[in-house]
């Protein structure tokens, strides 16, 4: 790998470059806060993407992509003289030296458990334990990591289940919930009902030490392949999906399982 050396002066020329597109190019000069912030949604989930397929080849291009936003903001920010780049990395290594007192402090932290129950207390210490709880889980996030999010700081702060086996008395309770307000044929308290039955189970994984959002990523993928096999195998064979029955698709979906699909 390369040295720290080398690292940096391709940082320094990374930055070298972003100052003459910004200068030279049309594009770049005409860029702004607002005009950037689709494209840099869209940049972090490629990077997402990349990374649970494991591609290291694009999770190196994609973070190149991510690491362009980001000094694209802070050039920005240099221009009207609010902060640049130098600005960015202190605030963040002061940060990261101020959370973990276990490596510059006397802090003992000898697990990763401790460590994460120690930051959310750090963090409240930041704003004089004036800051709200869950005021710091971003309002944009995708619903269902807010509310593993939402779930784990709660939990920091020692709102939790005492005992992880209960919480499927809780998913349970609130599946009968929903299939009542079903038979009921209120749409509205369905999916009031729907809604707390995905937090539940989103507990549950938390609680399992499992990443909810990965784990339906992966079935997500899984489906893809299945249901790709199924459509490659009626094209082959000249056969229109809605001309086949359930059980002749289910055959087909079978084999895809059993080739490990």
């Amino acid at each position: 790998m390369h040295t720290r050396k080398e690292q940096m002066e391709a940082f320094g020329r990374f930055l070298d470059v972003l100052d003459e597109l910004r200068e030279k190019c049309p594009w770049d000069r005409k860029q702004t806060n607002e005009s950037l912030r689709p494209n840099t949604i869209e940049e972090t989930y490629e990077l997402c993407d990349a990374l649970m397929k494991d591609d290291k080849k694009d999770i190196c291009k994609e973070l190149g992509d991510v690491l362009l936003h980001v000094a694209f903001y802070a050039k920005i920010a240099s221009e009207t003289g609010d902060f640049d780049m130098k600005d960015v990395c202190d605030k963040l290594c002061d940060k990261l030296i101020f959370r973990h007192p276990h490596v510059f402090g006397e802090v003992q932290a000898d697990t990763a458990e401790k460590v994460v129950e120690n930051w959310e207390q750090i963090k409240m210490k930041e704003k004089d334990g004036n800051k709200m709880v869950l005021s710091g889980v971003p309002s944009a996030l995708p619903s269902l990591i807010k509310a593993y999010r939402i779930q784990d700081k709660a939990r920091n702060v020692g709102f939790d289940w005492e005992d992880r086996r209960d919480i499927w008395k809780k998913v349970k309770e609130e599946i009968s919930e929903f299939e009542a307000e079903v038979e009921n044929m209120d749409k509205d308290k369905a999916e009031a009902e729907f809604g707390d039955v995905m937090f539940s189970l989103i507990n549950a994984a938390r609680l399992y030490k499992i990443n909810p959002d990965n784990a339906l990523e992966r079935t997500n993928q899984k489906f893809i392949r299945r249901f790709n096999y199924l459509e490659e195998h009626t094209i082959k064979e000249g056969i229109n999906l809605k001309d086949m029955t359930l059980e002749e698709m289910d055959a087909i979906w079978d084999e895809a399982k059993k080739k490990g699909l």
